[in-house]
């Protein structure tokens, strides 16, 4: 088995230990937490470690820290040449300090505290400095993942960037939308088989072909109607944008 540690534990470190409990390819031995009084559902006190001179032999190192914490943290462990990798979307391979072999082993979802995941419908995407240690990550991942891509540095903050739009904007978007139904005493819910359409047509269809809407038939009366509507001047302004930006989509076709 692939003795696995983690130094971490917020929220991707959490649930990537989850993933690892339930899992007969890897062995997590230890975990590695900044506080000393704290506690992860399913891991025994023996396993659970807060001084990292206490960290025991592993297969890999699995660094699940803020970006910012990536190169203090990685200065600081005890040992040399040994496989460390961390989980962002942004920090380039480098960020991890070069006294140790480096990967990145990130796991591209939204993680929120004690809300569930399935990880094996969650792309995790690999980056490693030779072959010999991407075949590591390459098990580690396929143990817990159907979907596992190599992916370099640039490509991921590409990645990450996408993933700002269609995830956290879009959850804005839904926010504003609440917020509109809410002030005309309007239930939210009624949008919601909407939000689930929108995403679900995406499986068979490009963004670009399933767009609809005013602004995609560049509809000026309905625009200029909603836009009269709109009493925040932040909500008109994104409107504003977003529209002008489907209209100039359209432009491209």
């Amino acid at each position: 088995m692939i003795k696995i540690v983690i130094i971490g534990s917020g929220n991707v470190a959490q649930h990537v230990i989850t993933a690892f409990e339930k899992n007969e390819t890897v062995s997590l031995v230890q975990v590695y937490a900044r506080q000393e009084n704290t506690k992860i559902s399913g891991i025994d006190t023996y396993r659970m470690v807060y001084d990292l001179a206490s960290l025991r032999e592993a297969d890999l190192y699995i660094l699940a820290v803020s970006d910012d914490a990536i190169a203090a943290v990685s200065e600081q462990l005890p040992f040399i040449n040994r496989l460390v990798v961390h989980t962002s979307g942004t920090a380039s391979i480098t960020a991890i300090n070069d006294k140790n072999r480096r990967g990145v082993f990130y796991p591209l979802q939204t993680f929120t505290k004690n809300k569930p995941v399935d990880f094996s419908q969650i792309p995790i995407c690999l980056e490693a400095e030779n072959s010999t240690d991407f075949r590591v990550i390459d098990t580690v991942a396929k143990s817990i993942s159907e979907s596992v891509y190599p992916i370099n540095s640039a490509q991921r903050k590409a990645l990450h960037v996408a993933a700002v739009f269609v995830n956290n904007f879009t959850n804005h978007l839904f926010q504003i939308g609440e917020e509109i139904c809410r002030e005309h005493q309007v239930p939210f819910e009624v949008l919601k088989p909407l939000i689930k359409e929108t995403v679900a047509k995406i499986n068979d269809l490009s963004p670009m072909q399933a767009q609809t809407g005013p602004a995609k038939r560049n509809d000026q009366t309905t625009i200029q109607s909603h836009l009269h509507y709109l009493t925040d001047d932040n909500q008109k302004n994104i409107y504003k944008i977003l529209t002008q930006s489907i209209l100039e989509n359209g432009k491209k076709l």
